[in-house]
């Protein structure tokens, strides 16, 4: 402690020398990489869409809900248990998860209007979505069957898809901002 009060009294500039020799010794080679600080900005803008001018920017009710409101008034895309205290195989579900939405939203091309949803019960993985009905019967069927065999065969369980079709994308509009 006298070695401070040297350096207070000897020294032109007191408070930076105290203060560069309590980093020195607080945080050893604090003085080859440099200490800066900022302030702190409180803006957190993931998740919330900018109102326009003329309120025409469409928003479905997954997109009109902040962020924070998850649990409150929208759930989650994922369900699984791997979050919980000692759940296995978290790395693996979330690339499987990333994996599915790829895969969906590539097969079912310009045809999702919602998010994907997957919900994992015990070793079934259900898949689902709301879609627009610009394809025949046909080719929904078909698409399905493949989507369910191919993923089944990938993630080695079974793949059940619960699309729901609509024929206008304003049905899925929930509000203008």
């Amino acid at each position: 402690m006298a070695g401070l009060s040297y350096l207070l009294f000897k020294s032109k500039r007191p408070q930076l020398n105290l203060w560069h020799n309590t980093v020195q010794w607080m945080i050893p080679g604090a003085e080859l990489r440099g200490l800066h600080t900022t302030a702190i900005a409180s803006k957190a803008q993931a998740g919330r869409y900018r109102v326009t001018r003329d309120r025409s920017r469409p928003l479905t009710y997954e997109m009109a809900n902040q962020p924070f409101k998850i649990a409150h008034r929208k759930s989650w895309n994922s369900w699984n248990t791997t979050s919980l205290f000692e759940g296995m195989r978290e790395p693996e579900t979330v690339v499987e998860d990333i994996f599915i939405r790829k895969f969906m939203t590539g097969t079912w091309h310009n045809l999702f209007l919602s998010e994907v949803i997957i919900k994992r019960q015990h070793n079934m993985v259900r898949i689902a979505g709301i879609i627009h009905q610009r394809i025949t019967a046909q080719k929904m069927y078909f698409l399905i069957g493949y989507c369910e065999e191919l993923l089944s065969y990938w993630l080695k369980c079974p793949v059940k898809l619960e699309l729901q079709t609509v024929t206008d994308k304003e049905d899925v509009i929930y509000k203008y901002i």
